[in-house]
């Protein structure tokens, strides 16, 4: 079997709220201004991160997940951006062996050194011993080395660089600069549209990189081929109308690419302004944060009975996290302003401050069983009775329910298409 060699990096940390995204992104701007094709995958399930990485690279953002995608999709994946990229990055997520599967596991399947980022904010000397866990804690894992994150100064910087064992190799230091730290989110996240400066903190990040070893491009790493059948076209001449606006912005580019790889031919509208659906067979309703637009969506009476024939007339309707909640009669936000939304599906939802889903799960649809996750902060009141319940990936208890009225398909759960295209396609059909 044939490979492709391309250099690779993942990048991960002791936690979460260390820098990874920012790093991540700086670094893809860094080499993307020094004429590259950057490629960058986000491990595990995320929506927003991706938005700001794919802002830094130009190129979409993919997820690679051992359990969610799969193995052979993450090679798939690897393989293909091997044979077009300069420089693949790989965003971890949380800390480097949190999870399962970890950042840790898919840098070890696949042979791709790990940079670890430290924080190393009120740290002195503890950076070396840290650095010498995350290097040393599993045996085999290809670990490149570390860099120092929100570092005070140069005095610092020294310090922290003399704690360090001999054989972990030092990449150098970023500065404590709010130039450089991406803005406070909205439930801890936010969109990059919403990022007024963006840019120039991607540049300045970029520039900081620039005077750090990881400027020089990391060792090739060989990704072995393999063969992707093409999918069935069950979708061919399906028109499926996606709503895509600052509310409902949450896609997986995977997703899209399995819905037209099955055939289908994808349009976008967005609830918040466009007054007509496009001539559609189907609707798609994804995630984001309608809470947050709740007064122009309850004003949008167009929209509301054009989606309200939609459904009337039979049509497929499928509404994850984000959709679900504009499906409902009314949600409110968390000051408790409540406001209209469709009102196809019987019930009410309203923001608070605790996460009520976050994880891995997966749910047998009577179409076939999916991959997904779910991640929200927002509760449901409604009689109906579920169609079904995701299972959790590690305890395999209860997860989220997923709703149907007619053809109508609603719930939080963020669905992975390609776990199982035939399933998914006949959610639009």
């Amino acid at each position: 079997m044939t490979s492709a060699t391309c250099p690779a990096l993942l990048l991960s940390a002791p936690a979460s709220g260390q820098g990874k995204t920012t790093v991540t992104a700086g670094l893809a701007r860094c080499h993307r201004n020094q004429g590259r094709t950057v490629q960058v995958f986000k491990t595990g399930p995320d929506f927003l991160d991706p938005m700001i990485l794919e802002r830094a690279s130009g190129r979409p953002v993919y997820q690679l997940d051992l359990w969610m995608v799969g193995e052979r999709d993450c090679q798939a994946l690897l393989y293909q951006a091997a044979q077009d990229a300069d420089l693949i990055l790989i965003e971890g997520v949380m800390g480097l062996f949190d999870g399962t599967p970890s950042s840790a596991d898919l840098a070890t399947r696949f042979g791709v050194p790990v940079l670890a980022l430290i924080n190393a904010h009120a740290m002195a000397q503890t950076f070396g011993a840290v650095a010498h866990g995350l290097a040393h804690y599993r045996p085999g894992l290809p670990f490149a080395g570390v860099l120092a994150n929100r570092v005070a100064g140069p005095g610092h910087a020294k310090l922290l660089a003399e704690s360090l064992s001999p054989e972990i190799h030092n990449y150098g230091w970023l500065p404590r600069d709010n130039e450089i730290t991406l803005p406070d989110r909205h439930l801890g996240l936010v969109q990059a549209a919403e990022i007024a400066d963006l840019e120039k903190r991607l540049e300045a990040v970029a520039a900081r990189i620039a005077q750090t070893g990881l400027a020089e491009l990391p060792p090739p790493v060989a990704f072995p081929a393999v063969t992707v059948e093409p999918l069935p076209p069950l979708l061919k001449g399906v028109r499926i109308g996606i709503a895509r606006d600052l509310a409902f912005a949450f896609l997986y580019p995977a997703n899209l690419d399995t819905l037209r790889a099955l055939g289908a031919e994808l349009t976008f509208f967005s609830p918040l302004t466009d007054t007509e659906l496009p001539d559609v067979d189907a609707v798609y309703l994804p995630g984001g944060y309608p809470e947050l637009h709740l007064d122009a969506l309850a004003g949008n009476a167009a929209m509301r009975e054009i989606l309200h024939q939609h459904h009337a007339a039979g049509k497929p309707i499928y509404a994850e996290c984000g959709g679900l909640l504009y499906t409902l009669e009314s949600l409110a936000d968390k000051a408790g302003y409540r406001a209209s939304m469709l009102g196809l599906l019987p019930g009410r939802a309203a923001l608070q401050s605790k996460l009520a889903g976050l994880g891995m799960q997966s749910v047998a649809l009577p179409e076939g069983e999916l991959r997904g996750h779910t991640f929200h902060h927002s509760k449901l009141e409604t009689p109906l009775t579920p169609l079904a319940h995701g299972r959790r990936q590690r305890e395999g208890q209860p997860g989220e329910a997923v709703y149907r009225i007619g053809r109508l398909t609603a719930s939080y759960l963020h669905l992975y298409f390609a776990s199982n295209p035939a399933a998914a396609a006949q959610l639009f059909i």
